[in-house]
């Protein structure tokens, strides 16, 4: 494997339309990336919108842009300002090589056009295919989106990377590409190791002992399926529903006295809740393969999912429980949803082969090393052109 020397490694720009502040999976995923390529020897500058995210293990690009899409719609497509979009095109014409986040935000669009410019090369880590949002205006967007914008770049890139085979199949590009699983923790999300650490967990979170309880980590906005989980909650009063993660849709609206919301946990906290509950439910659409998903299943649980996500790693097949969410068949959806929950609490517990098959085959060292691979090869390949 080709992996740069310790001191004065290759250069690369890292985009994604936000820093880990942020909190959504992207995000996390190209912090933790920008981290395992600085140990491999990468001189790593993260470019990001938001305030600085200081770490010694890279540089920092802090952007300011305008995101008034997620506070009308719940969409994060900031757009950097003028100065911003320079800064980031300047950074990039000194990088040896371009890693992109998912094709459609405007500062991956800069790094792509900056990366021609200046004739380096331009990785793009697709994350998304299609959104099935509920608005058909929405739809339409994503639609034209993907059309117009996302296919483009993804045709204009020297290396595509695809996290899941769903989002690979998508788009179904003829030029070739590598499929690379995002990482997961797996020391900070484990199994809950005996009855008497479930008890902590739960007494520190102000849990019931005795609760049945069904978990959802992520942003509260449309896609993730918040109203088939309002939906379920309401279905089954005698389940605890946890909602950990923040957005602008906020199930304490719903008025419900089985829901309890968590806004602040990370890290060990947020392991502390996966640890705290019997079951993870993330009944989204358009994700290719979400983190929380393995950060679940590091954690042992059993995962009710959409099937568009069961099917994004086939490793994963008999691991994950997955329903087809079809909005013109809801009371068809609700009652399949509904019968997936009461079969997974009925399960006989199996959280350490879960465990074991995230540390196998979710290592980020893994897939970090492939990461390196392409970039070696990526930067070999320009440099012989020029």
């Amino acid at each position: 494997m080709p992996v740069p020397p310790e001191a004065g490694g290759p250069r690369i720009v890292m985009v994604s339309h936000y820093f880990e502040d942020h909190r959504g999976g992207i995000e996390i995923v190209a912090g933790r990336l920008a981290r395992e390529l600085a140990k491999l020897g990468y001189r790593v500058t993260w470019a990001a919108t938001g305030p600085a995210h200081d770490d010694p293990a890279w540089k920092t690009l802090a952007m300011r842009a305008w995101n008034f899409t997620e506070r009308a719609f719940g969409v994060p497509l900031p757009i950097p300002s003028p100065a911003a979009a320079d800064a980031l095109a300047a950074a990039c014409a000194e990088a040896d090589a371009i890693i992109v986040h998912d094709a459609l935000y405007p500062t991956s669009v800069v790094a792509r056009l900056a990366g021609r410019r200046s004739r380096r090369p331009v990785m793009i880590v697709q994350h998304i295919g299609a959104i099935a949002y509920r608005n058909p205006l929405l739809r339409l967007l994503m639609r034209l989106a993907n059309g117009l914008i996302a296919r483009p770049m993804l045709r204009g890139a020297e290396q595509i990377v695809f996290i899941s085979e769903t989002t690979r199949a998508h788009f179904a590009l003829p030029q070739p590409s590598a499929t690379i699983f995002n990482g997961v923790d797996v020391e900070t999300f484990r199994p809950v190791a005996n009855a008497d650490e479930r008890r902590r967990e739960r007494a520190t979170l102000e849990l019931p002992e005795e609760a049945k309880i069904a978990l959802f980590v992520g942003r509260f906005v449309e896609k993730k399926g918040l109203h088939w989980l309002r939906a379920l909650a309401q279905a089954h009063p005698h389940i605890l529903w946890a909602f950990a993660g923040w957005g602008p849709i906020d199930p304490e609206e719903w008025r419900l006295p089985n829901v309890r919301l968590f806004r602040d946990l990370s890290g060990e906290s947020l392991a502390g809740l996966y640890r705290s509950a019997d079951i993870f439910t993330l009944p989204s659409t358009g994700e290719g393969f979400p983190l929380v998903v393995q950060e679940a299943l590091a954690c042992g649980l059993p995962v009710l999912c959409s099937d568009e996500v069961a099917r994004a790693d086939p490793a994963t097949a008999h691991l994950l429980s997955g329903v087809t969410l079809d909005e013109a068949r809801r009371d068809a959806t609700l009652s399949a949803l509904s019968e997936a929950v009461e079969r997974l609490f009925a399960a006989t517990p199996d959280a350490a082969a879960r465990h074991a098959f995230a540390r196998e085959h979710y290592s980020w060292a893994s897939a970090a090393s492939s990461y390196s691979d392409l970039i070696m090869a990526m930067i070999d390949r320009r440099g012989a052109k020029s």
